[in-house]
Formats: C-alpha cells, structure tokens, sequence
C-alpha cells in the first residue's frame, strides 16, 4: 500500500482526450500555506447522451459522448434532476433504491486506463473514484468517471446524467443542496455514502474551471503552497520549507555548553521549527508547544538543570515563562527573548488598548457579567481585567465549551469575549448554526443546553470588534480564491482566528465530512483521523489538506503522520 498525503494551509465528436496525467504517488507530500511569521529567524480545481435512461443500452465508448439524439439534447440540467429525483422517491424500499443505483452503474461507459491516474482521484470517498474531464470544441463538458465501488459507480453515472455536454455554466451553477433529493433511503443514509454526491461534484466544477481559464487564456498565475513531501522513509522538505536545515551540531554545542533549554511556540517558522527538531535528537532540553505549555515546559527544564530558558515566540510568552518560574521556585533560572526589542503580539496589543478598556467598562455596566479572554493576551492585562469584570482565560481548544458552560451556570450571563475579532464573529456563526441542530444533536455538543437556551444566549453573547491576528488576518480573499480555484476538492481545515471567509469555506466543507473548524488540535485530530481511515481501506490513496492556520503547523503535524505511517507500514 502507498498512501500519498498533501496537506496544504494557508485547482466535440470523436476527439481524443489531450492529458498529461500524474505519474501515480508512491509517496506523500504535504503542501501548507501561511503567511511566515513576523519576527522570523533568518536564516532559519444534461444529460449523458450516451445513456438516455436506465432502461435504454449506452454506447461504451468513452469518447464517443458527442453522438447526441435530438430528445436527449433538448434536456436541460434541472428536467434531468427532476427526472432522477423521481425515480428514485419512487422506490419505497431502500434495498430498492440501492438495486437502482447499481443499474446505472452497469450503465457506466469503462473509463480508460490512462485515466486512472493519482491526479484524477476524488478525495473524500469511502471508495476510491476517479474523475476525468476535457471542454469540447462546441465549449460542451465532458466528463468519465469511474470507482472499484458499484454504488460510487453509481452515483457518478447520475451526475453524468447530469453534467455531461452541458455548459460550463451549468455545471458551475449546481450546488450541492440541489442533490438532496437524491440521498433519500441510500444505505440506510450513511453519511460517507452521501458524500460522495458532493466531492464527486466538487471535482467536476474544480475540473470544469480549470479547463475553461485554460481555453481563455486566462488561468490564474496561483502560485503552489510550500510543501513536505512525506513517506514512510522520511520527510524531504520542498520550497522555502527545505530552507535554513543546518548548523545543527554548532547549536547544540552551544546549548550543552551553557545549559539552555528553548521553549519556543509551534507557530515559529517552520524553518526555525526543523532547525530545533533535529537538535533535539541530540539536546532533549527542547519543547515546541502552544503557549499554555510552554512555562510548564520551562519548568521541567529547570528542574533537569538547565540555568538558562531560551524563549522563541512573542512577549506575553517571555513573561509567562518568567512568572510560571518564579511561581516554581526557580528564580534563579535567567529567561531570554529572541530580541531586545518589543515582540508584539497583534492580539495582545488590542487588549491593552484604550478600546479594549471601553468594551470592559460596558461589561462591568451590565451584570451579571463574564470576561472570556484568549489566552494571547498580557498578565498584565488579565489582571487588570479581572478589577473591572470577573474574568477568565480560554484558548481555541476550550472557547466553545467554556462560553456553553458559562450560561449554564448562569442562563441570565452576559459574556464579553476578546480581544479577537475573528474568533468571536465565528464562535457566533457556530452557535447560529446550532439553532438548526435538533435538541439532541446540541446535547452532544454540551449536555445541559437544547434549541430553547442556544437561541437565548445569542443576544447576550458580545465580542470585541477591534482586535485581529495579523497573520490570520492575511487568510483573507486572495487566499480563499486561490483554495477555491486550486484546491476546492482537498480536506479544508481552518483555525477559529481566521477571517470568516476562509471559516465559511471550511465550514461549508464539514458538512462533507471534507474540513473542520476550531482549536490546533482539533485540526490535528481531524487529518489523523482521515489518514487512519486512509491506512485502514488498505489501498493506494491520495489525502490533500488545507492547512488553514500559521505554516508552523506543518512540524507540529509532522510526528502524527509519521507515527500513522511507520506503524502501519506494508511492504509490496
């Protein structure tokens, strides 16, 4: 088995088809995007006329399509949706639904061999499915399809039904939502059969796109995300991410000799990152972690003999590892910052800023009050929050489960979150889209709310609207159009700091079961998740991520997959 991964932050009548097909993946890569970090260390994408109804015989050329009868032209995209609509609301039974989607299987033109190609895979099926497509000369899509699953096979004969010599716009304009109907009884509605509708759709617009700004002339000059290529053998680094990998045994000489451990945030470049992960096989006095650990981090070191702490990341970290000591009893132990400059941190500065003490008096005028704030914050401006408005700190893992808890406890509360902007604007939409859940769904969420108490917090839950992370910021349009045109059909992660464009994407792509919203962590289990399933249908596979937060992820990933993959490795 070769399971190959990208992960990437923050693509006429008897023609012959004109490809250059990937070569098959034996390997893994992992693309990420993100702006880098501020303070850096240097150099550290109508019908089927061939198959008129599921009664009538098809011709099994694949290249054959543009052989049109009049009737089956004059169909629009809409009449062949309602006919297939009610063919299948038709049939009562589920069994027999299922026995009609293996009908149009076996009506399902063989795809060529040449087709079968890495870069034609549908990500996000339970099965494997490929996809193929080409624009005719009279500017009519195209599409083959094919899966070693007869019900995937299936669901792609209906959406060729559908799409195929249709126009571009035609296969632009259906959404998702329009294929509800069709889910209707399908294996008892399991969730990843009825994805299959949405990913294999997602392809043929992702391939569909391309393929005209080919035709025009006008493809978007998008450049490919920095990448990890990963295999079971090892990690290379690609682009700027195989960049400042050496000097490693003079940085270790240094911190043995002086006893210094480092404790630096996993939102460091990650250049800086894979400098200190190869040290670390050598100096084991070195922690890459979210801010919450790392003064625990330095505590452990100080207690294993390190006399000096090394801080990599901004200055309400530096504080916090120096106030964690002191709390510890190890005074003596000296705590550098990268600079003897500020290292500001955007969120933190807009909670130390005269705005940001306005939003405090409001809360403190309007009781009974609560003050969550994010942890990437000052002590200084925790405490003096704390006069003003009981307070409390979160981070991205426990936001959503805090605030719940919250009212709860008191379901008259007004909570004011800050200082980020994005976060709270997002922690909203996530509570408004609980409104559409049942009681019981929302009880999975948190066991003492329902419909009733979601929709009542509402007006009560504020946040501030002044404060942004100035790396998140830059997840912005430009990177959402770059997602939507190169990578619409990869698994979307996004961080709750992201600007809600990039959040809506990734949110839009969770009801696929395709992307997750929330903490680091949460991001990081989603794509070990998908990866486990991955290794577990024992095939030949192809996993592509969006990494929708800061490029540092991409080694803070990094020993999961390679734990995934080593641990089941097979031998061919």
């Amino acid at each position: 088995m070769a399971l190959a991964l990208s992960v990437t932050p923050t693509s006429s009548s008897s023609c012959v088809l004109s490809r250059n097909p990937s070569p098959n993946f034996k390997t893994t890569l992992l693309n990420f995007a993100s702006p880098r970090r501020i303070h850096a260390i240097n150099p550290l994408h109508r019908s089927f006329q061939c198959l008129q109804s599921p009664s009538q015989h098809l011709n099994t050329s694949p290249f054959t399509t543009s052989a049109v009868t009049s009737s089956s032209s004059s169909q629009t995209t809409e009449l062949v949706l309602q006919r297939l609509v009610k063919e299948f609301k038709s049939l009562t039974e589920p069994i027999d639904r299922l026995k009609w989607v293996l009908r149009y299987a076996s009506l399902l033109p063989p795809m060529p061999d040449s087709s079968r190609t890495e870069s034609n895979r549908v990500m996000g099926c339970t099965a494997r499915v490929w996809l193929d497509a080409e624009l005719g000369q009279d500017g009519k899509m195209r599409f083959w399809a094919d899966s070693d699953s007869d019900v995937s096979k299936g669901m792609c004969s209906c959406l060729i039904q559908l799409l195929d010599s249709a126009t571009p716009e035609e296969v632009m304009e259906l959404k998702t939502e329009d294929l509800v109907e069709l889910n209707v009884g399908l294996l008892g509605g399991e969730r990843s059969r009825v994805n299959t509708w949405h990913n294999v759709l997602v392809s043929m617009q992702k391939k569909t796109r391309r393929l005209v700004a080919e035709k025009e002339g006008k493809a978007p000059t998008f450049e490919t995300f920095p990448s990890l290529l990963l295999t079971s053998d090892g990690i290379e680094a690609k682009g700027s991410f195989a960049e400042a990998q050496a000097r490693v045994q003079q940085l270790v000489k240094v911190l043995k000799e002086k006893k210094i451990g480092v404790s630096a945030h996993f939102y460091m470049d990650p250049e800086v990152q894979g400098v200190l992960t190869a040290a670390q096989k050598h100096w084991p006095h070195i922690y890459i972690s979210d801010s919450l650990i790392m003064a625990d981090a330095a505590v452990k070191m100080a207690k294993a003999g390190c006399q000096y702490i090394t801080v990599l990341g901004v200055d309400f970290m530096s504080e916090n590892v120096r106030a964690i000591l002191d709390q510890a009893g190890f005074g003596e132990v000296g705590v550098y910052r990268m600079s003897d400059e500020t290292i500001g941190c955007s969120l933190a500065d807009a909670a130390s800023a005269p705005a940001y003490l306005n939003y405090l008096e409001a809360a403190s005028l309007s009781p009974p009050s609560l003050h969550v704030v994010y942890i990437n914050t000052s002590l200084e401006t925790k405490a003096f929050a704390h006069e003003l408005v009981p307070t409390i700190t979160c981070t991205s893992s426990n936001v959503v489960q805090t605030i719940l808890q919250a009212f709860a406890d008191m379901p008259e509360l007004n909570v004011w979150y800050g200082p980020d902007t994005y976060m709270g604007a997002n922690i909203v939409k996530l509570f408004q889209q609980m409104t559409l859940m049942t009681d019981e769904e929302i009880a999975n969420i948190h066991p003492k709310h329902n419909l009733d108490s979601i929709r009542s917090l509402l007006p009560r839950l504020h946040y501030f609207q002044e404060g942004t992370c100035i790396v998140h910021h830059l997840f912005g349009h430009e990177v959402v159009e770059r997602i939507k045109y190169m990578y619409c059909d990869a698994f979307l992660t996004a961080h709750l700091e992201v600007p809600g464009e990039m959040f809506s994407l990734a949110m839009e792509a969770k009801k696929r079961d395709m992307g997750v919203v929330g903490s680091t962590q949460n991001i990081l289990d989603f794509i070990k998740k998908k990866v486990q399933e991955a290794v577990d249908r024992d095939v030949d596979d192809h996993l592509q991520f969006v990494l929708g937060t800061e490029s540092g992820m991409t080694k803070t990933t990094r020993p999961e997959y390679k734990h995934t993959f080593w641990k089941h490795r097979r031998i061919e």
